[in-house]
């Protein structure tokens, strides 16, 4: 496997404090507790430090894996849940901050966080289906995109403007995103 670059110790602070403002905030738009929100979704976020091979990924920033957690005191199929897992694609967002020198980690990975977190929550409150048909999955795409912008628009935050401008493709209607 071709050596992939990764997050330093100092970008792995600057992600680590966007996971927390990117829950917050999602949280917040959801209206939702703290416990509410631990309660609604079971997720973690990991980097390509920590990620299998079939977890790593060419082209987006991230990728959601649903798997199926159990209860370790239970054997039961029916006390199974779904797990996500946001997989961080440091390679990928490294190397479009490369060609897009105006974007900053942290707007960037606040607005990657903060959609995945729109996913997993759209999962596990049964919004979208994590099993969506291509067409289906370009529209929710778009959604979430949508929602993302909602939740960080307003948020004073040096390099948002910047972020926010490099996502503008995906406000554009669904049929032009689709010749892109």
């Amino acid at each position: 496997m071709v050596n992939l670059e990764k997050f330093d110790p100092q970008q792995i602070d600057i992600i680590n404090n966007c996971v927390a403002m990117a829950e917050e905030l999602v949280s917040n738009f959801y209206k939702m507790s703290a416990s509410q929100w631990s309660a609604a979704c079971a997720y973690d976020i990991k980097t390509l430090a920590d990620l299998s091979p079939d977890e790593i990924v060419h082209g987006p920033f991230a990728q959601v894996v649903r798997y199926k957690g159990r209860r370790k005191d239970s054997s039961l199929g029916s006390s199974t849940y779904d797990f996500y897992k946001i997989c961080l694609q440091d390679h990928a967002i490294l190397s479009a901050m490369k060609d897009s020198p105006d974007i900053k980690l942290f707007p960037f990975a606040l607005y990657i966080v903060a959609h995945e977190l729109i996913h997993v929550l759209r999962f596990s409150k049964f919004l979208q289906n994590f099993e969506a048909s291509p067409k289906e999955m370009m529209v929710e795409e778009a959604h979430v995109h949508k929602i993302t912008r909602g939740i960080l628009d307003p948020i004073n935050l040096f390099g948002m403007k910047d972020v926010l401008k490099f996502y503008e493709r995906w406000h554009k209607p669904i049929d032009d995103l689709r010749k892109l």
